[in-house]
């Protein structure tokens, strides 16, 4: 049987009525990776022993009887800055080439007690820093949609395992565009929910005011299901809410989306205009009203970010100096002249990518440079929420394209660090201001509408986008 186009929802139906047996869905998607992956390379490690485990609790609740639990299994991967308790977790990087991780972060527990079978780790540019995965230390990953073109990033692993169907959903992390952007190059659904919606104990951190980890499907529907696991307040992570907002019911005909006029303008391949041109007047045409909006404060959201995020990367990855984490390449240190040997020898593994942040992040946070750059940068960016609070005074959500251009070819950018940056042009400043938003496949071209919300507003803009499959 191809299992490949089945949902969250069709698989558990199937299991319940004893159409086939989570062993069967297991075995089938694991040897689809053994067979296709090697070309794609999505993933960094099968993890074979615990998915059939996971699969053979699933079909003793069958026999038994017993009430199925919500993504009974249903077959997935984990991006590899995740930890899934006894397995590697690398977060692509060679200084943590061999750490096993000691628990399992919040969301794998929760997709675990969901019943979801967990296939591998993906692979992502290294430490979730850039926006192609072709800054893994181990492969890149290629686009399972044109094997020349790159799956965006850094969550690329986990798009390509979705889009190239070795699994029904995978979890990936977003800090400036990670969900987003892959999801749109690789022609599936990815949601960056609101900072806080769900935990990021067990997540690896980049940057940590923006890191949040979300889904990624096939599906709208899948992604709800998806997120209504792994959210919530976690007592392991403080940064983590229990909101309690009042839901807003609306009608088609009653919806306002904004159209910011910067989010079209110089930069913005024409082929991805139009897309998302011909999506907004579909939206039109079943009753939505279309209001253009302006964001001024766009065009500094990306050196922005790139200020805020590798100085909060700088800061995180300083615990790699292997004597804690990582590598460790001296044995005994008898003098602080070993120390810092041995210091040095390990900061040598991180590649360049991330080299180039630690070094960025550490100049802006220096004496002299913090009140000049980095002090500007967090008022910038609360000057950038504060234009999103008032777009949302006159609409619903705010539609834009989630990437200015199509994929671009493997090795094409990845010698132009501002070009690659580029990528995220139209993803950071949603990420700068902790809002959810939402990527969904619009076209024949690997192009994605951005559907953006308010804070906590994600069953909103999960309603938004089902719409899309309707018209």
């Amino acid at each position: 049987m191809n299992f490949e186009n089945l949902t969250i929802e069709k698989i558990r139906e199937g299991l319940f009525k004893k159409e086939f047996s989570a062993k069967e869905i297991c075995q089938y998607f694991l040897e689809k990776i053994k067979k296709e992956d090697k070309k794609i390379g999505a993933f960094l490690e099968i993890t074979e022993d615990l998915a059939k485990e996971q699969a053979e609790k699933i079909d003793q609740m069958v026999l038994q009887k017993r009430e199925l639990p919500p993504l009974a299994g249903v077959p997935c991967a984990i991006k590899d800055n995740i930890l899934v308790k006894g397995v590697k977790c690398t977060a692509g990087s060679k200084i943590l080439e061999n750490f096993i991780a000691p628990y399992d972060a919040t969301v794998v527990r929760k997709l675990k007690e969901a019943g979801a079978i967990i296939l591998g780790k993906t692979n992502l540019d290294e430490f979730a820093m850039g926006s192609s995965t072709e800054n893994s230390a181990f492969f890149p990953t290629r686009n399972p949609l044109d094997l020349e073109k790159v799956p965006g990033g850094s969550s690329g692993g986990s798009a390509a395992a979705v889009s190239a169907n070795f699994c029904i959903f995978a979890l990936g992390s977003d800090t400036g565009g990670s969900v987003r952007q892959p999801a749109s190059f690789c022609k599936i659904v990815g949601l960056k929910p609101t900072y806080g919606a769900v935990s990021r104990f067990g997540l690896i951190a980049f940057a940590s005011s923006l890191d949040q980890i979300g889904p990624m499907t096939k599906t709208v529907s899948d992604c709800e299901v998806v997120f209504k696991i792994i959210k919530g307040k976690d007592r392991l992570d403080s940064t983590s809410v229990e909101p309690k907002i009042k839901e807003e019911e609306f009608k088609i005909e009653n919806l306002k989306i904004g159209i910011p006029k910067e989010y079209f303008g110089e930069g913005i391949e024409k082929r991805v205009k139009e897309e998302i041109k011909k999506a907004i007047l579909k939206y039109e045409k079943v009753g939505a009203k279309i209001v253009e909006i302006s964001l001024p404060l766009t065009e500094y959201a990306l050196p922005c970010y790139y200020i805020i995020a590798p100085a909060e990367a700088s800061s995180n990855l300083a615990r790699y100096d292997g004597l804690r984490y990582g590598l460790k390449n001296v044995p005994q240190l008898s003098s602080l002249r070993d120390f810092w040997e041995a210091y040095f020898k390990n900061r040598r593994n991180f590649g360049k990518e991330v080299k180039r942040r630690i070094m960025l992040g550490t100049f802006v946070l220096s004496a002299g440079y913090y009140e000049a750059y980095y002090l500007r940068a967090q008022k910038v960016r609360r000057k950038i929420a504060k234009d999103f609070e008032k777009a949302f005074q006159k609409v619903n959500v705010i539609f834009t394209p989630t990437s200015p251009t199509l994929p671009f070819k493997l090795g094409e950018r990845i010698s132009d660090p501002l070009k690659m940056y580029f990528s995220d042009l139209l993803t950071v400043a949603v990420s700068l201001a902790g809002l959810p938003a939402i990527s969904i496949p619009i076209s024949d071209l690997p192009v994605g509408l951005q559907i953006i919300g308010k804070h906590f507003a994600e069953k909103e803009i999960l309603k938004v986008a089902k719409i899309y499959d309707d018209l």
